[in-house]
């Protein structure tokens, strides 16, 4: 097939509508990065571009690495194609063992086929490779393809990749652009269908963002005063999104945010970009102090960001529990000054939770995330500053779930993890020595590698020694409960290396009322 035809035989409305199916089961929801290599291996395949699904391209183009991506180094794509087809298999074997069509993605290729059901007798399709290849869907012969075709379905091709297949990477879609809410329109922003989770990029005006978590932010909407403003690009310290902090609103504002009913858990980002070392305006902690109010309640009284965050420029999140909409089905946010200059904030995200609890909060040290044997979804890395992380691949025992043993962040390095105040939580931490060990990459035993962990300053574990406890290749969890937040509603886990680096595979944080 030459670049830029359609895939021959292929029933683009049909292959279409499966694609859709798919990404909107159950099983595809909880794997948000599997899903996304989904969306892109079809888009490409779709219009007719299938000759350029290949590592790299998946790499650089659908999971946002860097174009010097060297895929000797870097096995994401094999990993997340191997759980791309161990998805697909659950899916047709449970909700999607009906469909007339079914995707597959046959092993030592990444393009996807489009197949036929098999009949009862034959094995499912993931497994009937032989078959695929001899009876694509729709298969016409030559001679039966009127000659003005195949630029009929070239067209349908780049109108359904147009339609049907949404970004894979941080876009600003001038297609899905959400206007703000003109201020003669905030009175009866209660007509307006009520949500279960809300992403609003305050003074964000231009469209939607994808962040680095799958998470969709819409633009500024539901407010009521305040003026946007932003900010030329920098870096932003603690976050992989800074694209969220570029943009804010700020003065004397409100937010009126319709809401199903129910019990929410509401996280405000942060980051002064205007007072503060580096920035224009100069100045410091006390610069600016601003208080927040839900449903005339304070959430915070006196809140400056430098002071929270430890600085300018840096990313800071507060977390709240018990957020419910009022009677008239709207949450109502107010920011107002209490001491100096104008309020501000720059995303507000609401999502369900329980009553007196927040979500747990469960983090892999690599950069996808991950669904569990217990249908338990844990987040690519965040919250981290310093270090870096590696993926592995070899087996590891004492565990069900290997995969949460195969990747770490190692170094000198720290995750500063927001949370509730008021709240207790438990924290596992888990480790499994992948690089020190007679027959590992790097010869030694006990004592070749020994570092302290300390919670909020607080020595943990002291002298640890992964390999001394369980040797190598083996899973090692160690759990810490009830632990409380510092006053900036944080949980601060220090890894600090005495031998060789410290090192952490995965942190899960539950609250301790959470059912």
């Amino acid at each position: 097939m030459n670049k830029g035809e359609t895939p021959v035989g292929l029933d683009l409305k049909a292959g279409r509508a499966e694609v859709e199916a798919v990404l909107a089961s159950d099983i595809f929801l909880r794997s948000p990065t599997v899903a996304q290599m989904l969306k892109y291996i079809c888009a490409q395949h779709l219009s007719g571009q299938g000759q350029d699904v290949k590592e790299y391209n998946i790499a650089v183009e659908a999971f946002g690495r860097p174009p010097d991506f060297d895929q000797s180094r870097d096995s994401i794509v094999r990993v997340e194609a191997h759980r791309l087809r161990k998805r697909l298999q659950e899916y047709y074997s449970g909700a999607g063992a009906g469909h007339q069509i079914q995707i597959v993605v046959p092993p030592g290729s990444y393009v996807p086929q489009f197949v036929r059901r098999p009949s009862a007798d034959q094995p499912p399709a993931l497994a009937a490779f032989s078959e695929v290849s001899a009876n694509p869907v729709g298969a016409e012969s030559a001679s039966e393809t009127p000659g003005w075709r195949p630029w009929m379905l070239y067209a349908l091709a780049v109108l359904a990749l147009a339609i049907a297949i949404p970004s894979f990477f941080w876009v600003r879609s001038a297609r899905q652009k959400s206007a703000p809410v003109p201020q003669a329109a905030q009175a009866s922003v209660s007509a307006l269908s009520p949500q279960e989770e809300v992403h609003i990029l305050a003074g964000f005006t231009a469209g939607q963002l994808v962040d680095h978590y799958g998470n969709t932010w819409s633009g500024d909407r539901y407010y009521d005063g305040g003026e946007e403003r932003k900010a030329a690009r920098r870096h932003i310290a603690n976050t992989l999104d800074p694209d969220i902090f570029f943009h804010w609103r700020q003065g004397s504002f409100s937010y009126h945010i319709p809401l199903k009913k129910g019990v929410y858990e509401m996280r405000l980002y942060f980051a002064e970009m205007v007072y503060g070392e580096d920035n224009v305006a100069g100045g410091g902690e006390s610069t600016r102090v601003f208080k927040v109010l839900a449903n005339n309640k304070e959430l915070i009284r006196y809140f400056d960001v430098i002071n929270d965050a430890s600085g300018s420029n840096t990313a800071d999140i507060k977390v709240f529990r018990d957020i419910q909409p009022e009677e008239d089905g709207m949450l109502h946010l107010q920011f107002a000054a209490s001491v100096n200059n104008n309020p501000f904030v720059n995303g507000i995200e609401i999502v369900p939770s329980q009553p007196g609890a927040i979500r747990p909060i469960r983090i892999l040290g690599r950069d996808s995330a991950f669904t569990d044997e217990k249908n338990r979804l844990w987040s690519a890395d965040r919250y981290f500053h310093g270090g870096s992380f590696v993926q592995r691949h070899d087996p590891v025992a004492g565990t069900d779930d290997e995969d949460l043993y195969q990747n770490e962040r190692f170094g000198n390095f720290s995750y500063i993890i927001p949370v509730a105040l008021g709240g207790r939580y438990d924290a596992t931490l888990k480790f499994c020595e992948n690089w020190i060990g007679p027959d590992r990459p790097r010869a030694g035993g006990a004592g070749t590698r020994v570092f302290d962990v300390l919670f909020n300053g607080r020595l943990l574990l002291a002298n640890f020694d992964v390999f001394k406890q369980v040797g190598s290749l083996h899973a090692l969890d160690k759990t810490f409960k009830g632990l409380e937040p510092n006053a900036q509603g944080k949980l601060t886990f220090t890894f600090t290396p005495s031998h060789d680096y410290a090192m952490v595979n995965a942190i899960e944080v539950v609250d301790e009322a959470w059912k």
